[in-house]
């Protein structure tokens, strides 16, 4: 079972590589992430190729995350000009239109104002940075790191800009971790709060504290 959770790694991590159908990926990743989660409960098995099998697992995770949610920002970026692009050239209604006269429009005209005054690329970051938040719970510096990344490849300015403005908690972030640590890894709470601090999860110790306290 080692090496099948390694060959189901090393498949979703190139599917995941594939947009549109990355998605995919979430579910062979998932398989073999079990099945190296299996062999490394069992005291008998050789546990190398499990563990390699379940980083890459992990690692598609990501990736597809990050292409799918890329290719989805692309998608609705396309869209929201081709929609701007009819809504600039249809012909404006003649006479019969009174004029707004109440401040609700001037308040949507000061918003507009300043959401065109963002760069593109600081709005899909952020995008991204949503799609992260939702599905894999990260922190904030990991998620910087990430959109960082050769697979988000935002500029740090735009990143930066996507972690001070994604609505997080990151304390939730880092409970949401400790348990998928606890369920899957059957992990104690000192070693839940080592990996949560470590270079790969990269919460505050603060963040880690009160993930572990908060334990079931």
């Amino acid at each position: 079972m080692g090496v099948a959770s390694l060959v189901l790694g090393i498949v979703a991590v190139v599917f995941a590589l594939i947009p549109f159908i990355g998605i995919a990926a979430f579910f062979i990743g998932g398989i073999g992430l079990i099945l190296g989660v299996i062999v490394l409960f069992q005291k008998a098995r050789k546990k190398g190729t499990a563990i390699a099998g379940v980083i890459l697992a992990v690692a598609s995770f990501i990736i597809a995350g990050a292409i799918t949610g890329g290719t989805a920002v692309a998608v609705d970026e396309a869209l929201k000009d081709a929609e701007a692009s009819m809504e600039s050239s249809a012909p404006a209604d003649s006479a019969g239109e009174e004029p707004a006269s109440s401040s609700g429009g001037e308040d949507k005209a000061d918003s507009d104002a300043k959401s065109d005054d963002i760069p593109t690329e600081h709005k899909s970051a952020l995008k991204s940075a949503e799609n992260y938040d939702s599905t894999m719970h990260m922190s904030k510096d990991a998620l910087f790191d990430q959109l960082t990344s050769e697979f988000d490849q935002f500029t740090k300015e735009a990143a930066q800009y996507a972690v001070d403005n994604v609505d997080a908690d990151w304390n939730a972030n880092a409970l949401e971790s400790a348990k998928n640590y606890q369920e899957t890894m059957s992990m104690s709470p000192e070693a839940i709060r080592t990996q949560l601090t470590s270079e790969f999860d990269q919460f505050t110790k603060e963040q880690a504290d009160y993930a572990v306290s908060n334990l079931n």
